[in-house]
């Protein structure tokens, strides 16, 4: 079925319950969200390639938006119909999904989504309940990561959806996490294990959030991903597409992170760091953190001699390092914060796909 005609006489009309503009080509994710979302409610269109202020940019060559789609939809359950192509309009090339209503809820991952004007919802979001008498600082950073929640990437949407779960355990164990008062680290050595195993698993996701904006920012700006850094014949025939390699490569330049080195991974990624929030205060904290999360992960909590370099005068030696659930609460707070800034900055820059919880 050419669906040629139909999107020639939609394009130009303003987003609505049944049309969505999207400037650049955003990861399957997004667009199974965004087809379970029409397929739930009256159908609709999403055309790629045309700015959310009916700009018409035309859509990048270097990608093939059939196997993205093909992707999203082995997300769906049920398939809807649909029926896609691309589109030449005034010249430029552009990618139109047409999705047809649906008998069944169609599903993204066990979530449904619908349209509802011009912005998507989700039908079944999962309830979380904090403890009414909990620690209240819990409560104030979960719902500030709810706001965070609005106008984000797929890759914020993530990683913000892990730090609320992180949150929900530490609300969840206080009697083990902090027995005395969150302000008192726990002298219960269960307790002491789990607190640096959470510790290291939002701080891992910090990183792991870097990584993914990454892979949509060269998704949809492919130019950006050029460089004369060289790859190995084997690393390229082992992806089965150029979508599979860029995912690849966006973790491959993570590893700098991984190792501690916060200004070697700005360095080397002017995407993130000509988005300007990431200044050299901002850097130096985050390689604390990670210091942090290195001791957790690898030494125990026991201080070691690199350790004391970045945090000179306050520990001895093979010292038991610990930090109270309020500390915890406001680190987990503060990357948070930053990962708003990065993502709000990137799609700015790089016009990346938002998805409005």
């Amino acid at each position: 079925m050419d669906i040629t005609n139909e999107v020639a006489q939609i394009i130009g009309q303003a987003e609505s319950s049944i049309l969505e503009y999207k400037a650049v080509l955003p990861p399957s994710r997004n667009i199974a969200q965004l087809i379970s979302s029409f397929a739930n409610a009256n159908g609709g269109y999403i055309i790629l390639g045309v700015s959310e202020n009916l700009e018409i940019n035309g859509l990048s060559e270097d990608f093939h938006a059939n196997a993205i789609t093909h992707k999203a939809l082995d997300l769906l359950s049920p398939q809807p119909k649909v029926y896609y192509q691309y589109v030449v309009y005034e010249g430029k090339k552009l990618y139109a999904i047409k999705v047809e209503k649906s008998d069944e809820l169609v599903a993204v991952e066990d979530k449904i989504y619908q349209r509802a004007g011009s912005t998507v919802r989700l039908l079944n979001p999962t309830e979380v309940k904090l403890k009414p008498d909990g620690y209240l600082k819990i409560k104030d950073i979960y719902q500030k990561l709810e706001e965070y929640k609005k106008k984000a990437t797929n890759s914020k949407i993530r990683v913000v959806g892990h730090y609320q779960s992180i949150l929900k355990i530490l609300d969840d164990l206080s009697q083990i996490l902090y027995p005395v008062d969150a302000d008192v680290p726990t002298t219960n050595q269960e307790g002491k294990i789990l607190t640096r195993i959470l510790f290291s698993s939002f701080v891992d996701n910090f990183e792991t959030y870097l990584s993914d904006l990454l892979y949509e920012i060269f998704l949809a700006n492919p130019a950006t991903l050029k460089s004369k850094q060289q790859v190995t014949l084997e690393e390229v025939l082992n992806c089965s597409d150029l979508q599979e390699f860029i995912k690849y490569w966006s973790k491959e330049k993570i590893g700098k992170l991984q190792k501690g080195s916060v200004k070697g991974f700005i360095k080397e990624n002017r995407q993130i760091n000509d988005l300007g929030v990431l200044d050299e205060t901002k850097q130096n904290e985050i390689e604390k953190i990670l210091q942090i999360r290195h001791l957790y992960s690898h030494r125990n909590g026991s201080v070691d001699e690199k350790f004391l370099q970045y945090f000179a005068g306050k520990f001895t030696i093979n010292s038991e390092h610990q930090m109270s659930i309020s500390e915890v609460c406001d680190t987990l707070c503060y990357l948070a914060e930053i990962i708003d800034a990065v993502d709000l900055a990137a799609i700015a820059k790089y016009k990346l796909a938002q998805i409005d919880k």
